[in-house]
């Protein structure tokens, strides 16, 4: 294996998803790999509760092996010992993941201009990042300094398609409000107007329920524009997780 790698997730205090943090973390400590947490002051996270218990009458939730390993990964150092995100120093980390999630608590990640200036530095060091679901809105609205223009500008990229957050919210709206939209606008409409051309935007064949898993990636989608790797959602982690470390240990220190 190459050597060592240090990767940095900055998480919500809580609402994040739980298949989204917790593949990643175990695919990279699992080959050795270092796997540092940041929250905004410091704070141990959680993850959204009803992704844990089920959202609907127990279903929509994580699957049982993400959620063993979430278990894990709550027992872990480095889970338990989180830094800030204003003492996340770019230089340090070789690899970046932004994962998503919907729930309210998500809302001071995803907004946070503090993040955005440090996801923006560490982008123009040229090293990998991966974002999933939700989590490309960070690197969407983060800017360029020099062009004030979004970093996600020039690249090629998908994100949780309009047609999944509406088929969610649509089934559910009776039960949750509006658990299932994060913002008023939807995902996919925001990253898509960070973006130069529309063609840079691919949103991958039509999936509802197929989840990839560790030894089958037929349902799962990626797309891959250098050093950056971008999924769709919890079903895609699996595959985001194992391409995402293949770009880490080629990336040469």
């Amino acid at each position: 294996m190459s050597s060592v790698r240090r990767v940095i997730i900055p998480l919500p205090d809580r609402d994040f998803d739980v298949t989204e943090v917790a593949v990643p973390w175990r695919l990279l400590t699992d080959t050795g790999h270092e796997v540092v947490f940041a929250t905004e002051k410091g704070q141990v996270g959680a993850a959204d509760p009803l992704l844990l218990t089920g959202v609907l009458f127990g279903k929509l939730g994580a699957d049982p092996e993400p959620k063993r390993f979430y278990e894990k990964m709550l027992e872990s150092p480095a889970f338990q010992q989180p830094i800030t995100w204003d003492a996340l120093v770019p230089e340090d980390y070789d690899g970046m993941v932004l994962p998503g999630g919907h729930a309210p608590g998500m809302r001071q990640y995803l907004g946070s201009e503090t993040l955005q200036a440090k996801v923006a530095a560490f982008w123009k060091l040229g090293r990998p990042v991966g974002a999933i679901c939700h989590g490309v809105l960070v690197l969407a609205r983060a800017k360029d300094p020099a062009t004030g223009k979004s970093l996600l500008a020039g690249e090629r990229t998908t994100c949780l398609p309009k047609y999944m957050e509406r088929a969610a919210y649509f089934l559910t709206a009776w039960k949750l409000g509006r658990y299932y939209r994060t913002y008023p606008a939807y995902v996919e409409e925001e990253v898509r107007d960070a973006l130069a051309t529309p063609e840079q935007f691919e949103r991958g064949p039509r999936e509802y329920s197929r989840r990839g898993t560790a030894t089958d990636h037929s349902p799962a989608f990626v797309v891959e524009s250098g050093r950056y790797i971008s999924a769709r959602w919890p079903g895609d982690a699996y595959l985001f997780a194992e391409r995402f470390r293949a770009k880490l240990e080629a990336y040469v220190k």
